[in-house]
């Protein structure tokens, strides 16, 4: 299992049909990722009243309220999570929500990209003082990031924030993968990654590279499915290749930082083109560099260094030099 906190995001794709729920999670397990997680909201606690169309949608309560995830669900699915094996978490989107996932002792709480614009709102989050990941989606005040960092320290809360397009997919033109080492650049900001609405199974493994050290994506067990969130999820078979390639990409960032050979033996060595004798002082003519290199080699790379050194062995023609015939230089 990778370091990588892979959110495998459920959402409303349960259509409000528990056995689908129940295979959403099935289908995360599956995937091997280390979350599934849910929304927890009703139609009239998230949109006031009005009469207005949203988004060219008419009638916003009825089209949420077809997707509401029945509370009553929560504690079963919680269960069946922990019998899995796999951690169960849901998005709150008003305070009776918050307190009902506490209560049944989730780990984390989230924080959409919309509600994170809203200070009131985060603040009653962050107050159960659980670790936070919160969303900096449309209409986040980054000029304001501050007011949010003084919300978490308040409560001690361990934060992490996502980078997030409310673009429903999101154009990869438009994924803006360098706001993630905005993000890391904000004081007390540790923790960043990517909630992603993208169509590939590449971004977020390329977001784990640019340092994302948590991924968040929306699956599904059929696109065609009819609901708001299907068409621009991954399907099972996708989801288990995200996976794939986070892992891929975390063991590509394996390693100390500098050029390492697992072939020394492909490297060329210090090498005589005459017979030396005890006493010979090494210069251009009576030597060159040759494959291969041994570990008691004199290394190519210590050539010019080494000329003018004396040796104090017999060393036939065109033999590797070890480093015990200079024991002047190498001692």
């Amino acid at each position: 299992m990778g370091k990588t906190l892979i959110i495998a995001e459920a959402g409303a794709n349960h259509n409000r049909h528990w056995h689908t729920a129940v295979k959403l999670i099935d289908a995360a397990v599956e995937a091997k990722a280390n979350i599934v997680k849910f929304q927890t909201y009703t139609s009239t606690g998230l949109f006031a009243k009005q009469d207005r169309d949203i988004n060219g949608i008419k009638d916003i309560h009825s089209m949420f309220k077809d997707i509401e995830l029945p509370r009553e669900w929560q504690p079963e699915l919680k269960k069946y999570c922990d019998k899995v094996g796999i951690e169960f978490m849901s998005t709150p989107f008003d305070e009776e929500a918050v307190q009902q996932l506490v209560d049944l002792g989730v780990k984390r709480l989230k924080i959409s990209g919309f509600e994170s614009s809203d200070p009131k709102f985060v603040e009653m989050v962050c107050s159960t003082s659980l670790p936070i990941i919160m969303s900096i989606g449309i209409g986040f005040p980054l000029n304001h990031i501050h007011k949010f960092i003084s919300i978490f320290e308040k409560y001690n809360n361990d934060v992490t924030l996502l980078h997030c397009v409310n673009a429903y997919p999101t154009p990869m033109s438009e994924i803006n993968l360098n706001m993630i080492s905005t993000l890391k650049g904000f004081k007390n900001i540790t923790n960043v990654g990517l909630s992603d609405h993208t169509e590939s199974t590449l971004t977020p493994a390329l977001a784990v590279v640019k340092g994302a050290t948590v991924i968040e994506k929306h699956f599904t067990l059929d696109k065609s499915m009819e609901g708001p969130d299907h068409h621009f999820a991954l399907n099972p078979k996708e989801l288990k290749e995200m996976v794939w390639n986070i892992r891929q990409a975390e063991l590509s960032l394996l390693g100390s930082g500098e050029t390492e050979s697992q072939f020394i033996n492909g490297k060329r060595s210090l090498v005589s083109t005459i017979d030396l004798k005890p006493g010979d002082y090494l210069n251009k003519a009576n030597t060159t560099t040759k494959r291969p290199c041994f570990n008691d080699s004199v290394p190519a790379i210590d050539y010019n260094d080494v000329l003018g050194e004396r040796v104090y062995s017999s060393i036939p023609k065109d033999t590797i030099i070890k480093k015990s015939d200079l024991p002047a230089y190498y001692e």
